[in-house]
């Protein structure tokens, strides 16, 4: 296995943890934020129009999003870092061992 496989493993393993452990946490917070969003522009108390509704879905969109890029990046450095670790030669290193031969 090469360094790309341990970063794309890592980013997998990161997206699955999101599934796990912050897909309920970041619509709530995202539909949280929404509101807030929606009341700021709209006045508060809030009527459950389309436009507000939008907003609420466009806010748990972004950090459903947001937090998913965070994991999945996170994972690829962490896959990353194990690859460096557990020392996999890298895809240069063996294209220069060819290129001597």
């Amino acid at each position: 296995m090469n360094r790309k496989s341990y970063t794309l493993i890592g980013a997998a393993v990161g997206l699955a943890l999101f599934l796990a452990l912050a897909l309920l946490p970041a619509m709530l917070y995202g539909g949280y934020a929404g509101v807030l969003l929606a009341g700021g522009i709209f006045g508060t108390p809030i009527k459950a129009t389309l436009l507000v509704r939008g907003l609420i879905v466009f806010g748990m969109v972004l950090g459903v999003s947001g937090v998913g890029a965070l994991f999945a990046v996170g994972g690829a450095a962490i896959g990353a870092a194990v690859s460096v670790l557990a020392g996999a030669p890298a895809e240069l290193a063996s294209a220069h061992a060819k290129a001597r031969v």
